[in-house]
Order: C-alpha cells, then structure tokens, then sequence
C-alpha cells in the first residue's frame, strides 16, 4: 500500500513526527499535555486544548499512531477524498478537544490520571478508527484457537496498545475519539456536510502539497520477459572491453588466439527466430533454412476454402507441415 490519492495522511504523519522529534530535542515536552488543574482552572493556559494535539510524549506512543494512521488514515481518504477527509479530521479534533475539556471537569476529582490529557491527538486517531470500523470491509477471515477473527484484528491490537499505553488518561482519549467518530458518523448537527472554505485549500494545495513529495506508487511493468537462458543454437556474445590502458603484444596475441581456439571449437548455427525473419525476407536460400516454403496454388486454394482466415495464418499452417 502507498500513499498514493492520501497526500493528507502523508502529510500529517510527517508532521507530527517532525513536530514529535523537535519537542523532545528541546526538551519542551511539559508545555504538550493537557491538565485541568492547575494548568486550566488557575494558569488559564487555554492555548494548551489545541497544543497537545500537535506533538507525542514519548516515541512508542508515536510509532503505534503513526502505524494506526498509515493503515487506517489512507483507506478512508482514499473513499472521502482530500477535501472531505480534511474536513473531517477539522471536525473530529474540534468535537473530541470540546469531549475532552468536558469529561475533565466531570471526572477530575476521581483521581489523577482522569484530569490530565496526555499529548497526541490520540482521540482523533481513534475517531478515525470508527470509520475505519464501519466503511471497510474485512478482506479475508482466519481461525485462532477457535475463535474467528479478521484482517482488521492486527489494527485493533494495535489501537488497544496505544489506548492503554498510559491507562487511565489514555483510555479516556480513545473512548471519547470513538465516541467523536460515531457522532460525526451520525450526522447530528449536518456535521458531514460541512467543508474546508475553498481559499484554504487553494493555498494548502499550492503551497504545502509540494512539500509532501511524490504520492504515487511505484509502477511495475505487466510484461512477460522472455527467459535469459543461452542455448545452445545461439551464439554467445562477448562484453566489449573497454581500457585507455595500451594493449601489449603479448595480450593481443593471447587473446586472438583464444578467440580463435574458441571459434573453431563453437560453431554455433542460426537461431531459429533468424531463420526464420531471413526465410520471411527472401536473404538465404529457404530450401537451406529447414522451413517449408508453401506453393502459392497451395495458399490459393486454402484462401478460397477459408475466407476468413487471414493469409499470414494460412502460411503460418502450411509452413508446419
């Protein structure tokens, strides 16, 4: 699979992985989380509901999203098209920040790992899962120890590794992903209808899809090559050598008497395919060629017998003869 017809998902990977990777060279990882109390409630640091979307923690958490993305975010682009999945992806991390804020102030006070949102846009990519759940199909089934499962299963272990990678605080962020994806799934409020303004993607388009690079996959050729097999009927043809280097004497001896040894011990013969162009061309004499050369009352007489066959099949017939 590439990323051909998804430059968004390629995009965002790339992004979040060079976001990933500059937020732990300079240490910043502490400004990417998000925390009602006290980083809401009293430092009123309202810039932190967006920020933690834009960066990972740690670089397990990221290689599970990036996997999870690169499966999930391609098919599902690939069936919305760029405008209408960037539009979702808008959608589902304004719906799953608003979630976010909300379970916070309900459930802060049961403990610490349920006031805190640890940095990732991790309910996006579960958001996406949901779609991923209900617009594609398993490709094939396979038994386990008696239990049937999917092609999908590997995903879905997947996205459990990353939603309790940092239980409780995890969990909560894939619960309320998913539940972003079955209300966007749901089109309450029209919100599948809703799309990026057109001057947006004009200016993304003309300026950061460049950026993204080539998207389309490597095309492989359909023919069949024949084989490189040398028989024994085809004459072996020597690689030409080369060299600013002078040649001795003694060399160019050496090697013309090779060359000869091994003329007059390989005799090769025409190969059938030339002999066969030089029969159809009238070069050599086609009595010594071994092919059979029709008469024209014998191809006349077939023309008239079959007139729908062409002529170049009748000759073809007759030379099998």
């Amino acid at each position: 699979m590439s990323f051909q017809h998804a430059p968004v998902t390629k995009g965002i990977m790339m992004a979040l992985a060079v976001s990933s990777t500059v937020v732990a060279i300079f240490d910043v990882k502490h400004n990417f989380h998000f925390q009602l109390v006290p980083h809401i409630s009293r430092d009123h640091q309202y810039w932190r509901l967006l920020a933690h979307h834009s960066a990972f923690s740690n670089s397990s958490e990221l290689f599970l999203w990036e996997l999870i993305l690169y499966n999930i975010g391609v098919s599902i682009e690939r069936q919305f098209g760029g405008v209408k999945y960037a539009s979702f992806l808008v959608v589902s991390t304004l719906l799953v920040t608003t979630l976010e804020l909300l379970s916070l102030l309900a459930l802060h006070r049961l403990g610490p790992s349920l006031n805190v949102i640890p940095s990732g846009p991790i309910g996006v990519a579960f958001s996406l899962l949901y779609q991923y759940f209900s617009l594609v199909p398993a490709t094939y089934h396979f038994r386990l120890f008696g239990v049937t499962f999917s092609n999908k299963a590997f995903l879905y272990a997947l996205a459990l590794l990353l939603a309790f990678s940092q239980p409780w605080s995890t969990t909560l962020a894939a619960t309320l992903g998913f539940a972003t994806g079955a209300l966007y799934r749901s089109d309450i409020a029209s919100l599948k209808s809703y799309r990026l303004p057109p001057w947006f993607v004009r200016l993304t388009s003309r300026y950061l899809l460049s950026l993204v690079g080539e998207t389309r996959a490597v095309r492989r050729t359909t023919r069949a090559l024949p084989a490189t097999d040398m028989s024994e009927t085809t004459p072996r043809l020597e690689d030409e050598v080369i060299t600013t280097a002078h040649t001795s004497r003694t060399g160019g001896s050496a090697r013309s008497t090779t060359n000869g040894s091994r003329g007059a011990s390989e005799q090769p013969g025409p190969s059938v395919m030339r002999e066969w162009v030089n029969e159809l061309t009238g070069r050599v004499d086609r009595a010594s060629t071994g092919i059979r050369v029709p008469t024209e009352a014998e191809i006349t007489q077939l023309v008239s017998i079959f007139p729908d066959v062409q002529r170049d099949v009748i000759v073809a017939a007759l030379q099998r003869r």
